[in-house]
């Protein structure tokens, strides 16, 4: 297991198209395991492949309140949508900015499971965030592209909450 280096705005990788996984092998597994100590290291709820600078279609998300719970996502697509939700969001590959973005309030994702057994993930308000956000990453697709009246500078209390 290491920490990868996370891709910053500006990186051509992040704008890019994933590749669809075919078979999680070694080398994948191994992606797998570094994505969710890099996550859980920066501090994020969520990590996509591309953030590390590997296309392909990976994303690992925790949005569990003792942040031992990681669910990794692999070649996922969203089912169904509802509702609306909007709020602040972040990046891992945006330091220190936020911005305003409406997302779905309920999400229903296919996808496979490091073993390549299909599953099913629901998530409401921060899950149908974060699967959203992440699944725009696989697409080359980053939050500001979203956001309402641009970025801003993370305050301190925002941090900290």
């Amino acid at each position: 297991m290491a920490i990868r280096n996370i891709r910053e705005y500006g990186d051509k990788v992040l704008n890019k198209i994933s590749k669809e996984v075919k078979e999680v092998d070694k080398k994948t597994r191994e992606l797998i395991e570094d994505m969710i100590d890099t996550m859980y290291y920066a501090g994020g709820v969520g990590l996509a492949a591309p953030q590390v600078g590997v296309l392909k279609r990976i994303i690992v998300i925790d949005v569990s309140e003792e942040g031992n719970n990681p669910i990794v996502l692999i070649n996922p697509e969203i089912l169904e949508s509802e509702g609306e939700q909007t709020g602040d969001e972040g990046c891992l590959s945006i330091p220190g900015k936020v911005g305003t973005v409406t997302r779905p309030n309920y999400v229903k994702v296919k996808a496979f499971n490091e073993n390549m057994e299909e599953i099913r993930v629901e998530g409401t308000e921060l899950m149908a965030r974060a699967l959203c956000h992440e699944i725009d990453h696989l697409n080359g697709i980053l939050y500001p592209e979203k956001a309402e009246g641009g970025l801003r500078d993370v305050t301190e209390e925002e941090d900290e909450g």
